[in-house]
């Protein structure tokens, strides 16, 4: 990078408290460049301060000697975080001290939806955030652990051991982070009731049925499995989203019960386990929400929770309020004010929308995490997380939600984000370019996207898996023209993927715009020259256009796989190569269907006679989104 004058430092182990060196040693390989014992280095000095303001931290510059005071170990390395990111002359010799507004102050993610990080990753991840001064790490899990005697949990999907979650924590806490584990314990477990082992547990497709014996044996399984790695007596037990509660088997068993009495039976006897093996439970508080709501709704302001139902929720067990949704702080005070009206004092999770996406959505996140943290701190909430999902498939890279977790973090030192502040620890804690990153968001946010900061539409990833004969999802972008967009960010990425090693990252986003360039007009194109007759442009564009986007296809293929394996573990990439697979014989079957016409075997292509219509009606200057399932065919998810 230009202009970018790079410090190095030099830690003396003499100088350095021995509960850091192990941390200090991971970061040192991570930036060997920026470590090392010449005279030019500064030289870096460590004190710990128990008798400090907790989540305190200062830094004192004199010449050489940078002197470092902390109140535990997560500030020493949101310090280290933020002198490695220093390259402003005058940055580089400002004393700065912080203090940390939130107790928890953590990041959770998703290892369920396919993708499942490998312990590498993970501790990558670890590394980064610690540098950012996170002080939690969760690893959201609904089968893919392993729970002793349960073969078919985390079944060829790449579970996690007993030992890889023990060194795991381990290594978490090297760099001064507490790590546990969320599960679920009611619904969410579709994955390991699709098995005929698991008929007898099974309420619903993805709910458990509460009640009964052999239900309540196996959650004791799951929550010793979940809680045993780890140091942390937390767990998050889940009970979220659990859709038809008492509806199947147990409306059969039992007869009609009233859901809000079934859920708070349930919870009573996850609760008792949990103490029974020392854990702390925590649960998604949406149900309560949802089933006081005619419409199910969590965010209904109009529901209603029943006064011995509030009564009757066990007060040692803690609610976390999920929200990624809302833009403006009002709505998450208002959340987090009926959350004490319960008689909780709640966790709130925000998220940066790495689900459903190729890239994560980082204008968006911005917004919804600056709205939520704001309101935490009005409300003076102590806890704190930031999630990232992984549904529909998890082909997302999860580093692409860095930026987004540092945003996340600099609101948890400060009264508001310093946009040069924010920059300047993001190249410390990633050794990235934060607007590079953030610039590859722009495979969303598209012209038509009025404000993308307000947009979590995720046009990139339908444009690549509708149908190329029946353009379900064409309609939606009203004669949009996108080509020259995706051409241009493929350029820019292309580019800006030189900068710096970690920006090499951007290759695929970069080559994942070529491929929507070539694709999101191309259908268009085709139906405009078979309508009009133009058997001559037909030719071109299936000789040309459809060719390179072939080619193209194949190379993002290559590409999403080497970033796949590189994160996690190989199970789960099936799902995502037959979607390859699948758009790989829908392009051939576009050109055979299209030389076959030219030729004269067909007399038509009714795909391009059909009439669209307009599936999704969006505000303007937005676009929906979809999932795979939804734009790659127009028989349905049930196919």
């Amino acid at each position: 990078m230009k202009n970018r004058n790079i410090q190095s430092f030099s830690i003396d182990g003499r100088a350095c408290p021995t509960e850091l060196w192990a941390g200090l040693k991971e970061i040192q390989a991570e930036y060997p460049q920026r470590f090392t014992r010449t005279s030019g280095a500064r030289r870096l000095r460590f004190v710990g301060n128990r008798r400090g303001p907790s989540g305190s931290l200062s830094v004192t510059k004199n010449g050489a000697e940078v002197m470092i005071r902390y109140a535990n170990k997560t500030g020493a390395f949101r310090a280290l975080g933020r002198l490695l990111g220093e390259s402003d002359a005058r940055a580089v010799e400002r004393d700065f001290s912080e203090k940390a507004r939130f107790d928890l102050l953590g990041v959770m993610v998703d290892v369920s939806r396919n993708g499942v990080l490998r312990p590498e990753t993970v501790k990558a991840l670890i590394r980064r955030c610690a540098l950012m001064g996170i002080n939690t790490f969760i690893l959201y899990a609904e089968d893919t652990y392993e729970v002793p005697g349960e073969p078919f949990f985390g079944y060829l999907r790449g579970r996690y051991t007993q030992r890889e979650l023990r060194d795991l924590d381990a290594y978490a806490d090297a760099l001064g982070m507490e790590m546990f584990m969320a599960i679920q314990t009611l619904g969410h477990l579709g994955q390991i009731l699709q098995w005929p082992a698991y008929a007898e547990y099974r309420d619903v497709d993805e709910v458990l049925i509460a009640g009964e014996k052999p239900t309540y044996e196996l959650i004791d399984k799951m929550i010793r499995a979940a809680a045993a790695p780890f140091r942390s007596s937390r767990l998050i037990v889940g009970m979220d989203e659990a859709h038809g509660l008492g509806t199947g088997r147990y409306l059969k068993k039992h007869g009609y019960k009233r859901a809000f009495d079934i859920f708070n039976s349930h919870l009573d006897r996850v609760r008792g386990i949990c103490h029974k093996h020392g854990v702390r439970p925590i649960i998604w508080s949406d149900m309560y929400f949802r089933l006081g709501s005619k419409t199910n709704q969590y965010y209904d302001r109009n529901s209603q929770i029943p006064a011995d139902v509030a009564a009757s929720i066990p007060k040692d067990v803690q609610l976390a309020y999920w929200d990624y949704y809302h833009t403006e702080p009002g709505f998450y005070v208002e959340w987090i004010k009926r959350h004490r009206a319960l008689g909780f004092e709640p966790m709130v999770a925000g998220g940066v929308w790495t689900w459903s996406h190729f890239w994560a959505a980082l204008p968006f996140s911005f917004t919804a995490t600056d709205a939520c943290m704001r309101a935490c701190k009005a409300q003076e909430v102590r806890e704190a997380f930031v999630t990232l999902w992984g549904d529909d498939g998890m082909e997302c890279d999860v580093f692409s939600a860095l930026p987004g977790i540092q945003f996340f973090a600099e609101h948890g030192y400060a009264d508001s984000v310093d946009e040069q502040q924010l920059r300047a620890n993001f190249r410390g804690s990633c050794d990235a370019d934060f607007d590079d990153w953030v610039k590859a968001s722009e495979i969303d946010s598209v012209p038509g996207v009025a404000t993308p900061e307000k947009s979590y539409t995720n046009v990139g990833k339908w444009l690549l898996w509708q149908d190329p004969l029946l353009g379900l999802m064409e309609p939606q972008l009203a004669h949009l023209s996108l080509r020259q967009h995706y051409q241009k960010l493929h350029d820019t990425l292309r580019v800006a993927a030189r900068k710096l090693p970690a920006n090499q990252r951007l290759l695929f986003p970069a080559q994942l715009s070529k491929v929507l360039a070539l694709k999101s007009e191309l259908r268009r194109d085709l139906v405009a020259a078979y309508k009009t007759g133009n058997r001559k442009r037909l030719r071109v564009l299936i000789g040309g256009d459809l060719k390179r986007l072939r080619s193209a296809l194949d190379e993002l293929w290559e590409c999403h796989r080497k970033v796949w394996l590189e994160l996690y573990k190989p199970f789960g990439w099936e799902v995502i190569e037959q979607r390859y697979g699948a758009q790989r014989a829908r392009l051939e079957g576009l050109a055979g269907r299209v030389r076959a016409y030219l030729d004269g075997d067909v007399g038509s292509i009714p795909e391009f006679e059909a009439k669209l219509e307009k599936v999704f009606h969006t505000p303007k200057g937005d676009l929906p989104r979809a999932t795979y399932s939804r734009v790659a065919t127009a028989s349905g998810a049930r196919w």
